[in-house]
């Protein structure tokens, strides 16, 4: 967890986001579905690194016992696949890297990413590198040890704030040129400042090919108090280079009990994590959890069980776990990644739209001619009970009956991902061709008038048979 960032900065960080182009862009990132392994100190240490539940007395044999335990309840109780860990110089130059690089081999082997980040010390903690000798001396180690092997991922440094971009992107461009050996897809370069300016990254060619590292919490802009105006903010961030944008940071309190599955208007941890959550998966963003695992964050995701090599993990907030997963793409049960379809009405051949690209809520769906936009693509999660909710890939927000009215004609929208049962619907075989029906009124996903033409609206109506109230859906 980061330190709280000054008012002044983040209306500069702001001012520069604004400048961001808003384009959205397929991305390549969700395969990392993550979470940070962290030293109770919080990584900014002058001594050799201690990850939770680890000791440096520990041989190479126990850590590995020890992370093998830890990994598995990443994988099992959060559905995780990538882990981020620290490194040093105190670490990775002296007599504890040979048991430390067990909790790296041990991950690897069990075909988990690894992603490691190196951090500065706590006596010297001002965004710059302690000591370039010792720099470049480490990461020779490591990327000597780990550049064959495909599942390494390294970030030469997280949150170079006390450089000016100009700077960082020197020093970011003298790493790739000192390690060319190591292929660019597995370098994650931070953003600038805080993991937060992108694009100056995004837009030099120096970088070209490798991955960008954006951070984000609440506490960078506690003036946010919405899940659009985070997902705004994410999403200017970001640009037109989410397929290489990854969020190596967000996190939020989780050992207090709050429900992060329901929307609230007063709760600005909930409308963070939605807001992110949901906005990584529209851009398909991959997501690293701050911290899966630090002793006495709370923060943390996962409680540790146990002593010696025999440990288990708990999950501190199950609706945390939900917003997690929602993240990565996952349905409700965090297994299946969802499948995004084009849903095409019979009787006009047009597909469901969400009017305008929009990500606010009570946008309307209407029909219109198939383009391939993530406006126009939907997930069908099953929440279990017979139901289905039908999520608009671009705005990650749920198809939904305007103020849960039951007559004839009401219009259909999209709107924050609720309980509500407007929100629910069947998948009813009729012939070859399916009818969408809303559980609370039992009326059907209908087109008006039986219109062909695009831009004709879409309601709800008494179900009577009509091909402009049945519905394909196939891979988008």
């Amino acid at each position: 967890m980061r330190a709280r960032i000054p008012t002044a900065l983040c209306a500069v960080l702001l001012a520069t986001f604004s400048a961001v182009p808003t384009t959205h862009a397929a991305a390549a990132t969700n395969g990392f579905r993550g979470v940070n392994w962290a030293d109770q100190r919080d990584n900014f240490v002058d001594d050799t690194l201690v990850l939770g539940g680890l000791s440096t007395s520990d041989s190479y044999a126990t850590t590995q016992a020890k992370a093998n335990a830890i990994l598995t309840g990443f994988v099992n109780n959060l559905g995780a696949n990538t882990v981020r860990m620290p490194v040093n110089y105190a670490t990775v130059a002296g007599s504890y890297w040979a048991s430390y690089t067990g909790a790296i081999d041990m991950a690897t082997s069990k075909g988990l990413k690894v992603i490691l980040s190196y951090w500065e010390g706590a006596s010297s903690r001002n965004g710059l590198v302690d000591n370039t000798t010792q720099y470049w001396s480490l990461w020779q180690t490591i990327v000597t040890r780990y550049s064959s092997n495909a599942n390494v991922y390294f970030e030469p440094f997280n949150e170079p704030y006390g450089y000016s971009d100009a700077d960082w992107k020197n020093l970011a461009a003298q790493w790739l040129g000192n390690y060319p050996a190591v292929p660019r897809g597995r370098v994650i370069i931070s953003g600038a400042g805080y993991n937060q300016r992108l694009t100056t990254i995004a837009t030099d060619t120096r970088f070209d090919g490798t991955l960008i590292s954006r951070h984000i919490y609440q506490f960078f802009d506690s003036a946010r108090h919405t899940e659009d105006s985070w997902r705004e903010s994410l999403r200017s961030s970001v640009g037109p280079y989410a397929g290489r944008v990854l969020i190596t940071e967000f996190g939020a309190t989780m050992t207090d009990g709050r429900n992060y599955n329901a929307p609230s208007t007063t709760n600005d941890f909930v409308a963070f994590i939605r807001g992110v959550a949901a906005e990584a998966r529209a851009e398909g963003l991959g997501t690293v959890y701050w911290p899966g695992v630090r002793i006495a964050d709370p923060y943390r995701l996962q409680e540790i069980n146990g002593s010696g090599t025999a440990l288990t993990l708990t999950t501190t907030n199950n609706s945390g776990r939900d917003q997690l997963r929602y993240s990565w793409g996952l349905d409700v049960s965090g297994n299946t990644l969802l499948t995004h379809y084009r849903v095409t009405n019979r009787n006009s051949g047009k597909v469901m739209d969400l009017v305008g690209s929009s990500i606010a809520d009570s946008a309307e769906a209407k029909q219109y001619t198939w383009n391939g936009g993530a406006n126009q693509k939907w997930s069908f999660e099953d929440l279990g009970n017979g139901y289905v909710r039908v999520v608009n890939s671009y705005s990650g927000k749920c198809l939904n009956v305007a103020s849960a009215s039951t007559a004839d004609g009401a219009n259909v929208i999209q709107y924050t991902c609720g309980s509500g049962t407007n929100e629910q619907w069947s998948w009813v075989a009729s012939g070859g061709y399916y009818t969408l029906v809303a559980r609370h009124s039992g009326k059907c996903l209908d087109v008006v008038a039986a219109g062909t033409a695009d831009g004709a609206d879409i309601s709800q109506y008494a179900c009577n048979g009509g091909t402009n109230q049945q519905w394909s859906r196939s891979a988008a």
